[in-house]
């Protein structure tokens, strides 16, 4: 068996590996096996015996905490197996915190290490109460714009003649008259005074990622900046596309709006506010929103893109943009995000984890050669799409010239691009004629 998130082993045995045990006791509980190499087989050790008395001591000893420790045999070699349990108080080894996740072992500190203690307290960090904040921090001008959303939306009712922190209160921003971290982020006539890092960076690259054309910041609580932001992409970073109705002219950005904003709203509510600031980054073909904070552990990258359930990291936060008709409570972000960029016209977006951070990624082009060998395209089939792309059309002898094949695997080629959506089939028999589908 290989190793894996609940299974380490080791040839023999260090005290440093103690930090393996309080990893596993922090995360999900695991075995160590000492005696093993590591792809698992026995290689036996020595010390056996002395080990059976110094390893649960020291665990006791040093972390408070008790593990099981099995001596085992196998083809006259003998091996230790610890086994450790997930302890729902922060375990610590010499006043340092490990935390396992995949198969590596992380010491947490600054801002993770304070989102892991206040979860085995029991708390999110947008629950604290800020004491340094008062009512006369909070602007009157959103929570009156907030209001408006909410009664479109129809899910806070019975607000009318409720004062700002009665409003607050209902809304579980506040806890004996004192305003909690996410009623700052919400409403906060300058979040940044508390939190340094609240603002958005919103770049424009040249596609070697490093040369910025140039940058803006925008800060405020999450709904001035979510309007903030939205005007600046479309005045100063993105393209309007330009076409007419009748004799109405119409302009339209270059990436759906009801995505930029989803993603937007997801950053903003998601993110770690003790991390980095929210950053955008955007290029010629691509533009990507990043947000401080990982996935949580229930939940992959494959399992966003599908029907989920809402693990949000800061729930008090969430809760109250629900209320005010921003997000939606049932996890279906990513997919609103999918569903406009597919109604555009543009390729899926690509969803992934980097720096400690969640990075969701959308394409301009949705049949750029990236994008083609993305979908498994062989070579001849991308020299056709790009074909297609400039010429308007092709045809079953365009495809055997361009690429000097076979009719027989010209046919089975464009049949393929033809059932993967991507080109449609006009005609029948000699004058067929393939082009990109609609929405493809």
């Amino acid at each position: 068996m290989p190793e894996k998130q609940n299974i380490e082993y080791k040839s023999s045995w260090h005290d440093d590996y103690l930090k393996w045990v309080c990893g596993f006791a922090n995360a999900q509980g695991g075995r160590i096996y000492i005696g093993k190499n590591d792809v698992g087989a026995v290689v036996g050790m020595e010390d056996y015996k002395r080990l059976m008395d110094d390893i649960p001591n020291k665990i006791k000893n040093l972390m408070g905490i008790t593990a099981e420790v099995n001596l085992l045999e196998e083809a006259d070699k003998h091996f230790i197996e610890i086994i450790v349990q997930s302890y729902s108080v922060p375990i610590s080894l010499r006043g340092r915190y490990y935390y396992r996740s995949g198969s590596v072992k992380q010491e947490l500190a600054g801002a993770a290490l304070n989102e892991f203690l206040l979860k085995r307290a029991g708390h999110t960090w947008d629950d604290v109460i800020e004491d340094d904040a008062t009512f006369d921090d909070i602007d009157e001008a959103t929570i009156k714009k907030y209001l408006r959303k909410a009664e479109e939306a129809g899910r806070l009712p019975d607000i009318d003649g409720l004062s700002t922190p009665e409003l607050l209160d209902k809304l579980r921003l506040t806890k004996n008259g004192k305003l909690k971290r996410a009623a700052i982020v919400l409403f906060g006539k300058d979040p940044g005074r508390f939190y340094p890092n609240t603002f958005v960076k919103i770049g424009k690259f040249e596609d070697d990622d490093f040369t910025i054309r140039f940058q803006e910041l925008e800060d405020g609580n999450i709904i001035q900046v979510l309007d903030k932001v939205l005007r600046t992409l479309d005045y100063k970073f993105l393209i309007k596309n330009i076409s007419f109705v009748g004799m109405n002219r119409v302009e339209t950005l270059e990436y759906p709006v009801p995505a930029l904003r989803e993603m937007l709203l997801n950053a903003l509510i998601h993110r770690n506010y003790m991390g980095a600031p929210t950053q955008i980054r955007v290029y010629d073909k691509t533009l990507f929103v990043w947000n401080d904070g990982g996935l949580p552990e229930s939940i992959t990258l494959s399992q966003l893109k599908e029907k989920h359930s809402s693990h949000p990291r800061n729930p008090t936060l969430a809760g109250a943009c629900f209320l005010g008709g921003y997000i939606d409570s049932w996890g279906s972000g990513i997919m609103k995000i999918t569903d406009s960029c597919k109604a555009a016209g543009l390729p899926t977006p690509e969803l992934s984890e980097k720096e400690g951070g969640f990075i969701v990624t959308l394409f301009k082009d949705r049949f750029s050669e990236e994008q083609l060998q993305k979908l498994g395209l062989n070579d001849r089939q991308i020299k056709a799409v790009l074909y297609v792309k400039e010429k308007g059309k092709i045809t079953n002898s365009d495809y055997q010239e361009i690429n000097n094949i076979s009719e027989r695997t010209a046919s089975r080629d464009l049949e393929e691009l033809f059932q993967k959506g991507i080109f449609e089939r006009i005609g029948e028999s000699k004058s067929t004629y393939y082009n990109i589908k609609d929405g493809g």
